[in-house]
């Protein structure tokens, strides 16, 4: 029986071990996750803003170039 007790708890020890990590990665991924968001807002307003401006520059298709 001691020996079985000894195991939970190790097992017990070991998992709260990997919560600790798996919590310090979603920390991680929803920082970088925040930061990805605020950089894609930031690029979505600037195309808004050249959309708005008429500067966008898409070249289609059957166009050529500037430089040709």
């Amino acid at each position: 029986m001691n020996d079985r007790l000894e195991r939970l708890e190790a097992r017990v020890a070991e998992l709260l071990r990997e919560v600790e990590d798996l919590s310090g990665t979603v920390y991680t991924q929803t920082r970088e996750i925040e930061r990805l968001t605020r950089h894609v807002e930031m690029l979505r307003l600037r195309e808004a803003q050249r959309e708005a401006e008429g500067t966008g520059g898409v070249v289609l298709g059957d166009e050529r170039p500037p430089h040709y």
